[in-house]
């Protein structure tokens, strides 16, 4: 059973991350304020949950979240800052984004940096503890796996569609087959053997 709240305090917000561990393809973040008397059955941390499972919930989330906001960060920023800073920025854009303004924030993992002298508290597994980090875990993952599907038409020989950028041998096969994109996120370990990549974009 999933948790309302950490703080206490009314305009708590949640908030989570997808895509951390892609090789290709944007982080995405999401942060949500629920009202207290939410309720969701089947809300979980969405790494739980099937594709369509997910997809049925972000609307209901949507329509019951206080406010909500979304952002993908690209790979070029990714490769500018590294995965951890941009995962926590497009944490924090999101939180910036939120009106009304929260008065906590909860983060799920274990690193966050404060959002105008907001308090917070990083929660491991939060996505699985509370309820308002649950919906953004959903509401990221499904804005994020809409991205890959939609780059998928680009370049369908990775088949994000299916793999959504993380590393499969299939996708790792289709980097050697191909070389890489512009979505490709060039500081990551793209092949075991990276002398094998050719960057010519």
């Amino acid at each position: 059973m999933l948790s309302s709240n950490f703080s206490g305090l009314q305009n708590e917000t949640g908030t989570d991350e997808a895509g951390r561990g892609c090789l290709a393809g944007p982080v995405t973040a999401a942060a949500i304020i629920l009202p207290e008397d939410f309720k969701l059955e089947l809300l979980n941390d969405s790494k739980q949950l099937s594709e369509k499972v997910r997809e049925n919930l972000r609307p209901l989330i949507q329509e019951k979240a206080i406010c909500y906001h979304i952002i993908h960060i690209e790979p070029e920023i990714i490769d500018e800052i590294n995965i951890l800073n941009a995962s926590i920025k497009a944490m924090q854009e999101c939180i910036k984004n939120l009106n009304p303004t929260p008065d906590y924030i909860i983060v799920d993992g274990n690193r966050f940096k404060p959002v105008d002298n907001i308090p917070h508290s990083c929660i491991i597994k939060g996505d699985s503890k509370y309820l308002s980090i649950a919906a953004a875990s959903v509401l990221a993952k499904t804005y994020r796996d809409d991205y890959m599907n939609m780059i998928h038409e680009e370049y369908p020989m990775y088949n994000w569609k299916k793999n959504k950028g993380y590393p499969t041998t299939e996708h790792r096969e289709a980097i050697r087959k191909y070389g890489i994109t512009k979505y490709h996120r060039k500081s990551f370990r793209l092949l075991p053997n990276q002398l094998e990549i050719d960057f010519g974009l």
